[in-house]
């Protein structure tokens, strides 16, 4: 795989996270961490800046941990089975993760009560039931035009739409979702018809 030769093109282009380990590992770099660490470390390789290495915390189980509704949240939470058979006792069978509770798991493990994440929990559900969105990490490009190009094309399809994003995510610069995105892979789609016609 060609290393970019400089961060424009390196931020200009598409990676899918597996191209960025092994970009990483090609050129001898940490290939740990989130896709923004790998982009991180390819950046400063590029301009000869010093690498920082990623710290990966190992997860210490604490043994015998029960959660209950006003003990903190366990410091060395992780999102097991223990976990789940609890939210589920404490919410509903239909109990599932989901990345906002989890960020929040998270951030908040060794500080409030799981009494608290209940709450929390709940809050998401209704906010997503009232329509309300939430925030996509911006490593979650996808997710994101997914979002938009729906809102501006409701009655298109699923396929329309990864038709779009396979055509975007090959333009160098941005892969925020365009209103003339849809317009111009049919026209990409027409130029390839024409040409295998020839």
């Amino acid at each position: 795989m060609n290393l970019p030769k400089t961060k424009e093109d390196l931020y200009n282009t598409y990676f899918l996270k597996e191209d960025l380990i092994k970009l990483c590992r090609e050129n001898n770099l940490s290939a740990n961490g989130s896709k923004q660490n790998l982009l991180e470390n390819i950046c400063n390789f590029i301009e000869n800046k010093p690498i920082e290495k990623v710290k990966i915390k190992s997860k210490t189980k604490t043994q015998n941990f029960e959660p209950a509704l006003d003990k903190i949240i366990d410091i060395n939470y992780s999102n097991n089975e223990i976990h789940r058979t609890f939210f589920k006792k404490e919410t509903s069978q239909h109990f599932k993760y989901n990345v906002q509770f989890m960020n929040w798991m998270e951030e908040n493990k060794g500080k409030e009560t799981y009494r608290k994440a209940i709450e929390i929990y709940t809050k998401i559900l209704q906010d997503k039931k009232s329509g309300k969105k939430n925030i996509i990490g911006k490593q979650f490009e996808y997710n994101q035009y997914t979002r938009d190009f729906f809102e501006d094309n409701p009655t298109l399809t699923k396929e329309d739409c990864i038709k779009c994003w396979n055509y975007k995510k090959k333009q160098k610069g941005n892969h925020k979702y365009q209103k003339e995105d849809y317009q111009n892979q049919i026209n990409y789609e027409l130029r390839k018809l024409r040409i295998t016609k020839v």
